[in-house]
């Protein structure tokens, strides 16, 4: 088995065994390291995260494939976890764009990915069920002819979009699933109740979004909820702390920042030591 297989068959059996876990999203290979070093299981990219690297906005195209391909490889190559990739919209509107997205994703050695329903066009912002489903259809016949079980996640981005209809969020959750998706996804759930009936209208493992306010992991868990990742909010924390330490810096004259705890600078310095 080559590296690559391990890491998917990892990745497989995370969502097979039992109970709940954690992906976090890191945005670049030193985030990644750091939160290797903690202990988790699996990695997930952030498009937003790794835009906000670029100096580039969290917005539709504001990422190339080639870009978030190459930032996904920095990532793989950091640790030895299995990773999975925001591959947004699969780059483009047609399904055979979308499986070429996935072939060039595992390429990069990413052993999964996500292809969300958004179309990016601000006027009809999600495509059309059917089509949304060929789409998945497509990367999932990609996906199959790997020689490594890919990962598929099948995305909606109703809630994302201001489409807080529930209904048709597990209609297309399930459309996906029939299409061929392992994993289903629709951010921005945050009541219980809806979260517990996804996943009792789907067969596939669930990912939320954790998000302020929402339910905890133990919460999630006793839903049934298999995968809980965090999106960009990991990027929003530590660039926040950067804007309050520079915010101090320049209006205070001060140094607080500074006081970094003896636990946070050891765990720094233990990632990317050697």
């Amino acid at each position: 088995m080559n590296e690559q297989a391990r890491r998917a068959e990892n990745f497989r059996a995370l969502h097979a065994r039992p109970g709940i876990f954690a992906i976090p999203n890191p945005w670049d290979a030193g985030s990644a390291r750091i939160l290797a070093m903690l202990g988790f299981e699996a990695l997930a990219t952030t498009s937003a995260g790794f835009a906000f690297s670029l100096g580039k906005p969290d917005a539709e195209a504001a990422l190339t494939r080639e870009e978030t391909l190459a930032n996904a490889r920095t990532i793989v190559e950091a640790t030895d976890l299995p990773v999975s990739a925001d591959l947004e919209n699969g780059f483009g509107p047609e399904p055979e764009t979308v499986a070429e997205t996935i072939r060039l994703a595992a390429a990069s050695g990413l052993v999964g990915g996500s292809i969300e329903d958004a179309s990016g066009d601000p006027d009809d912002p999600i495509f059309d069920i059917a089509y949304a489903a060929d789409r998945i259809r497509a990367a999932a016949e990609a996906a199959r002819q790997l020689p490594f079980r890919f990962m598929l996640t099948g995305r909606t981005d109703n809630y994302l979009h201001g489409r807080s209809d529930l209904a048709d969020a597990i209609r297309r959750l399930q459309a996906y699933q029939e299409a061929g998706a392992d994993v289903l996804y629709a951010p921005g759930l945050t009541d219980l109740a809806d979260i517990r009936q996804v996943v009792t209208s789907v067969d596939c493992p669930v990912n939320v979004l954790a998000l302020p306010g929402g339910p905890t992991i133990s919460e999630l868990a006793e839903a049934g909820v298999r995968r809980v990742s965090v999106g960009s909010a990991f990027a929003f924390a530590a660039l926040g702390a950067l804007v309050e330490a520079a915010t101090e810096l320049r209006e205070q004259g001060t140094y607080g920042f500074g006081a970094l705890s003896a636990v946070g600078r050891a765990a720094v310095r233990e990632a990317f030591a050697g």
